[in-house]
């Protein structure tokens, strides 16, 4: 059997599945309650995102019998990623891969073998198998392009003729701001990053509310508002495809709030977060 190992250092999330368990488990007893078929959640270290993105993961539906995880972090000339192994390894052991459903996608997307260190995905792995313990994964990930909505719809098809139960989630954080990621249009400051959260973030969220994946592949090209919109898209299609109508917002907020809330002096550079589900 061919292992996905892991590919972060120990500090992007918990390696010990008690402490991974002990983070989660507050979140355990929203699962289901909203039970969407499509969510998206951020992908940055747990200590900044992990919260917002355990919110998106527990907002899926728990009979799945398939997680397809949605990365991102590639321009829209590449082709759609997949891992090729049979699982991937997580703090609770090996994640199965869903083959079956892999084989039926490869072709149909022009896919090609993921081979790259990437968060986009792994970083939600964990949280995918805490939350869905029998169920299969697929890790795929798509482009920055407007092929990935109708990716997402692919995914929708195959799940239906395969008679499986498939929830997607995509993958993205949102404004990268300041001095480390050579963004600074606002310059620095309270004012940057009033402006990060009301008027870049707030743009690109409203767009993936909307339900409008052009106006979202939009928003991230010329405002550098995500990371990974391909995986945006990815998930509104497959809601589409699923017939599930507008985003909920469930929560948003950057890394300077978790800096502040540990008392740690406000840095010039921060990132956006928001996790969403389709309804």
């Amino acid at each position: 059997m061919q292992i996905r190992e892991y590919s972060l250092p120990a500090g992007w999330y918990p390696r010990d599945p008690q402490e991974v368990s002990g983070f989660l488990s507050p979140f355990r007893q929203k699962t289901g309650k909203i039970c969407s078929r499509a969510a998206i959640s951020p992908h940055a270290g747990w200590y900044y995102s992990g919260r917002i993105a355990a919110k998106g993961t527990a907002a899926l539906q728990p009979e799945a019998e398939t997680i397809v995880v949605l990365g991102g972090h590639l321009p829209a000339s590449s082709a759609p990623l997949f891992a090729m192994e049979d699982a991937a390894r997580t703090p609770f052991g090996f994640l199965p891969i869903d083959n079956e459903l892999r084989a039926a996608l490869y072709g149909r997307l022009n896919g090609k073998e993921d081979v790259y260190r990437d968060n986009t995905v792994e970083a939600l792995l964990p949280m995918v198998h805490y939350f869905f313990p029998k169920a299969m994964l697929l890790w795929l990930r798509l482009p920055a392009a407007s092929d990935s909505y109708e990716a997402g719809k692919i995914i929708s098809e195959a799940a239906l003729a395969l008679g499986k139960k498939v929830n997607v989630l995509g993958s993205t954080d949102l404004t990268h701001y300041g001095v480390n990621y050579g963004f600074l249009p606002k310059g620095k400051g309270a004012s940057a990053l009033k402006w990060v959260r009301e008027v870049n973030d707030a743009n690109f969220i409203k767009a993936v509310e909307d339900g409008k994946p052009d106006l979202v592949l939009r928003r991230a090209e010329n405002d550098s508002s995500s990371c990974s919109a391909g995986a945006v898209l990815g998930a509104m299609g497959f809601a589409d495809a699923q017939g599930l109508r507008g985003a909920q917002l469930l929560e948003y907020g950057t890394s300077i709030d978790v800096q502040s809330g540990q008392g740690e002096e406000t840095a010039d550079s921060f990132v956006g977060y928001a996790a969403f589900s389709f309804m």
